[in-house]
């Protein structure tokens, strides 16, 4: 039977940049489906809310551990008491079959005496008690429920509040009175996604290194219009590009075929005339690619719907940030991308390069305008799960 489950990755595993292997786990070893995901600053009413369902007598983990859980979730998931400033979390939705269980069990349970690192809580959580048998420090790691009927009281507590309180974050990092911070884009593209791999974690990880802070984020699903809209740019820029290589290519096969010279001036009019057809081409193929659908592939009327390739849009905040991403990252040729760059490692060719990040500040807020990272596709998602919250 098919479910909605969820899991809610920390604040303190986002700081410490574990969000990349976490996903990776969750994805790798469940085999579900990334339905959903939307950054959260929980407000104190949702905070409270989410406590209060923590204690439950259907869960297996024993009653001490839920308390202690619901403590951790007073304590660290609401408004910072000294700064004032709300904390990061991001929730991720997967569906699929029996998909509680098997989130719950590659997430696992806590325990004092973990021997293994076989589910994420063994490998990221800690629960270091004292001779006397207190608890000295306690980090859950992630949450998730331990049964389909708790997880949808709590994804409807996280729907109701996924407006307000999620979304792209505003004023949740602390800065120096000098520094000035940015925002940029980062897609991470279909390629990642034509089977259960751990290549959007992966890629995340990469990411990770930059220092930057994710405040946004959403399973999205570009529409042929989007993609049309996105790469718009792109377009002339190919049609110009790929004049002289086409023409060349038309030259050499022309003359072989029909055994006679081609000017250079009759090239360069050849070029004139497919170089756009080309550029056109490869824009179709780069739609196709992200959306599932070039422009002639369907009826206008359905440029707009959800295309069938799943991404994931990421921003990242920071000092910096436009650059830090893009030197990770590397250039759009993954055969001229260093060594140690997130296109070196995962990209193919100048298409099917991993992912994509904004070129400049101004750039990522057009990019915005178009993807709409912030967008409450969270909240859609559980209402087709369990209807109109």
């Amino acid at each position: 039977m098919s479910q909605l489950a969820y899991v809610i990755i920390t604040p303190y595993s986002l700081y410490k940049s574990r969000t990349g292997g976490i996903l990776t786990r969750l994805i790798t070893r469940t085999g579900l489906d990334l339905v959903g995901l939307r950054m959260f600053a929980p407000s104190t009413e949702l905070v409270k809310e989410y406590a209060e369902t923590i204690l439950s007598a259907n869960d297996s983990q024993d009653r001490k551990i839920q308390e202690l859980l619901k403590q951790y979730v007073l304590q660290n998931l609401s408004p910072d008491p000294k700064t004032g400033l709300r904390r990061r979390v991001m929730v991720l939705l997967f569906k699929g079959d029996d998909a509680v269980r098997k989130v719950r069990s590659v997430v696992g349970n806590l325990s004092p005496d973990r021997r293994g690192g076989e589910t994420i809580r063994d490998t990221y959580s800690d629960l270091i008690m004292d001779e006397n048998g207190s608890v000295r420090y306690f980090e859950p790691a992630v949450l998730a429920a331990p049964n389909a009927e708790e997880a949808e009281k709590k994804l409807k507590l996280w729907a109701k509040y996924s407006d307000a309180d999620g979304g792209i974050l505003e004023n949740v990092i602390s800065y120096g009175s000098t520094d000035k911070s940015e925002r940029t884009l980062v897609l991470i593209k279909p390629d990642n996604f034509k089977f259960p791999t751990g290549r959007p974690g992966n890629v995340i990880d990469f990411f990770s290194r930059t220092g930057l802070f994710i405040v946004g984020a959403k399973v999205l699903r570009m529409s042929t219009a989007q993609a049309m809209e996105f790469y718009g740019p792109v377009r002339e820029f190919l049609r110009a590009k790929l004049k002289d290589g086409v023409s060349a290519k038309a030259k050499d096969i022309l003359e072989k075929e029909f055994s006679f010279k081609i000017s250079e001036t009759d090239q360069k009019a050849l070029g004139e005339i497919l170089g756009p057809i080309q550029g056109d081409s490869q824009f179709d193929n780069i739609v196709r690619f992200m959306s599932g659908h070039a422009p002639g592939d369907i009826p206008k009327a359905e440029w707009t719907n959800p295309g069938t390739e799943k991404c994931i849009a990421l921003v990242y905040e920071g000092v910096g940030a436009v650059n830090k991403i893009r030197d990770v990252l590397g250039p759009t040729d993954p055969s001229k991308a260093p060594p140690g760059s997130i296109r070196r490692e995962f990209g193919s060719t100048i298409m099917v390069n991993a992912a994509h990040a904004s070129d400049s500040a101004e750039n990522a807020q057009r990019e915005f305008g178009i993807v709409k990272p912030g967008e409450n596709n969270f909240k859609q998602v559980v209402e087709q799960a369990y209807g109109k919250i």
